[in-house]
């Protein structure tokens, strides 16, 4: 995708939905859904390729946020230099697409505001078991990269233990509402190459770093 156009917006929002209604749900350890299709084909080829260098480590991992200063939104900035995320972004930011998540998953989005975030992670990678819960109202990973089947999310009963992992396949998503229960992470283990995933969030009014955000200035409406 070389341009941006309603139509690809448009095209992208479809496409999200339609795997949303076709998602498999799980009820153990907590209420989760895995979603194929997540992006038409060439969208998700488009977002894992893009010419982002990943970040080191340098020897640090647990929480993503050690790694403040190195992180990528899909943010003012980065939409106006790549078409294929400003697309994405503005399919996300619909009210068609909010509309779905809040049906689908009784997830609040109304009057939120939406956070991408372009994860790049190499090998020493891991992020300690944690649950979202606050102010983010639905979280959605979507994997990116091939080769990397056993590098998805690890799902945990309680915050010490691990209940098991989601498929990692390009092109797919793992997906919950955040609650006290929603406890995932992801275990050490070596990873070859790059694992690439886009992290999406609709957020409170109370998210402080506004500059993540595509639309800081915009609420999602159902």
């Amino acid at each position: 995708m070389t341009s941006l156009s309603t139509d690809d917006a448009g095209m992208i929002a479809d496409a999200f939905c339609a795997s949303m209604v076709k998602r498999k749900s799980f009820a153990a350890p907590y209420p989760w859904h895995l979603v194929e299709d997540v992006f038409p084909a060439q969208v998700s080829h488009a977002l894992a390729t893009l010419p982002f260098a990943a970040p080191s480590l340098e020897g640090v991992s647990g929480r993503r946020e050690l790694h403040n200063d190195t992180r990528s939104y899909f943010d003012v900035g980065q939409m106006a230099k790549y078409p294929v995320m400003r697309a994405v972004a503005e399919a996300l930011q619909s009210q068609q697409v909010a509309r779905c998540v809040a049906e689908q998953f009784e997830a609040p989005v109304d009057d939120t505001f939406l956070r991408l975030e372009y994860a790049q992670d190499i090998d020493g990678f891991w992020l300690e078991p944690h649950t979202d819960l606050g102010v983010k109202k639905f979280t959605c990973l979507i994997y990116l990269t091939e080769g990397h089947e056993d590098l998805g999310t690890d799902l945990y009963r309680s915050r010490d233990e691990h209940f098991g992992r989601s498929p990692f396949v390009p092109n797919t998503a793992m997906i919950f509402v955040p609650s006290d229960k929603t406890w995932h992470g992801f275990e050490p283990r070596p990873i070859k190459g790059v694992r690439k995933s886009v992290i999406l969030n609709y957020v409170t009014h109370d998210w402080l770093a506004r500059e993540q955000l595509s639309y800081p200035d915009a609420p999602v409406r159902v």
